[in-house]
């Protein structure tokens, strides 16, 4: 597998705009993050931009307007992401990880319940 390209936080916040909206122009990115946070549109434009020359989305100029779709689909992302969490903290071993979230409380009883149902099911 591929490495993906790194991006910052705001970055993703864009990202979770596209993958859900995409194809999604300019305007429509900007109004939606305009709503959940403080950034002006200049700061949505640059974080765009980055991800354009990172090469995790592409665009289409239709007009004078710009419409957007992702390159990376976002369960890849997260994948690798999630992948370089568990090597870093836990050294990739998941029962480490889930033993240490279930010993500090971290997880809900209901938690519990659906990873032993979807473990169940894995070893059918």
């Amino acid at each position: 597998m591929k490495s993906l390209p790194q991006i910052s936080e705001a970055e993703f916040q864009v990202m979770k705009i596209v993958w859900k909206y995409a194809p999604i122009n300019t305007n429509e990115i900007t109004d939606h993050l305009t709503k959940t946070t403080d950034w002006n549109p200049k700061t949505i434009h640059t974080l765009i931009k980055r991800l354009v020359t990172k090469g995790v989305l592409t665009y289409e100029k239709q007009g004078r307007i710009f419409v957007y779709t992702p390159l990376v689909k976002q369960d890849e992302y997260i994948g690798q992401e999630s992948r370089f969490f568990l090597e870093r903290f836990y050294g990739g071993h998941i029962t480490d990880m889930l033993s240490a979230y279930i010993k500090n409380d971290r997880l809900s009883d209901d938690e519990i319940k659906e990873l032993r149902s979807i473990l169940s099911e894995s070893t059918r």
